[in-house]
């Protein structure tokens, strides 16, 4: 005989398990996307945000504005290295054919599934650069530190010195304007980048050469 123990069985209230069912619906809404016709690999959202990695993706406007500035300011034939930068990565390929080369530098393996064109990138060790990625080897870097922390803006600036040639368009949190006067020599534009959800903290772009972002 079997003892009637239900009582030991963690039960899920029901509103607990309408968000669930919701989740899972939506999930799945999300996949049945991606795999239908016309799923591009390269549009904003399909790697979803890690918010434990800090994570905020840009909204669609904004990492067309930003990916649109950097092909301008790389110029024909131009390098673009992404730093911690994947939404505005994926608006640039989603531009495949314009007569530029990029790649992504970021910390999140998911994003390998971009192949070479994907280096691992952790900013606390900002030198630890393939042999093959030459110092100043990029027409313009763009890049947005993981954490509105200067020990984390300074460590990536020492990245970013290294891949440019001299063009730095960095976007990050307005209250890092001085660190990153004093750590790149980048001035605030007038252009304001807007995430895919609000953040708490404005947020901003610096460069440090004349761009159509003011």
């Amino acid at each position: 005989k079997m003892d009637d123990d239900d009582d030991d069985i963690p039960q899920l209230s029901s509103h607990t398990l309408a968000a669930l069912q919701e989740f899972y619906l939506e999930q799945q809404q999300r996949e049945g996307m991606k795999t239908s016709q016309g799923f591009n690999q390269y549009s904003i959202g399909s790697i979803e945000e890690d918010w434990q990695l800090s994570q905020f993706w840009y909204s669609d406007e904004t990492a067309s504005c930003l990916a649109n500035e950097a092909v301008v300011a790389a110029g024909k034939g131009g390098r673009i290295a992404c730093v911690s930068a994947p939404s505005v990565y994926q608006k640039l390929k989603e531009q495949d054919g314009k007569d530029f080369s990029v790649c992504i530098l970021e910390y999140d393996r998911r994003f390998s599934v971009y192949g070479e064109e994907f280096i691992f990138y952790d900013y606390n060790h900002p030198l630890n650069l393939p042999q093959n990625l030459l110092p100043h080897s990029f027409d313009i870097v763009i890049a947005d530190p993981p954490y509105l922390s200067e020990e984390c803006l300074h460590k990536t600036a020492e990245t970013i010195k290294y891949l440019t040639k001299g063009k730095i368009l960095l976007c990050t949190g307005a209250i890092m304007e001085e660190q990153a006067a004093k750590h790149l020599g980048v001035k605030m534009c007038k252009f304001i980048p807007k995430h895919s959800r609000n953040l708490a903290n404005e947020f901003r772009c610096y460069v440090n050469y004349a761009s159509g972002l003011d």
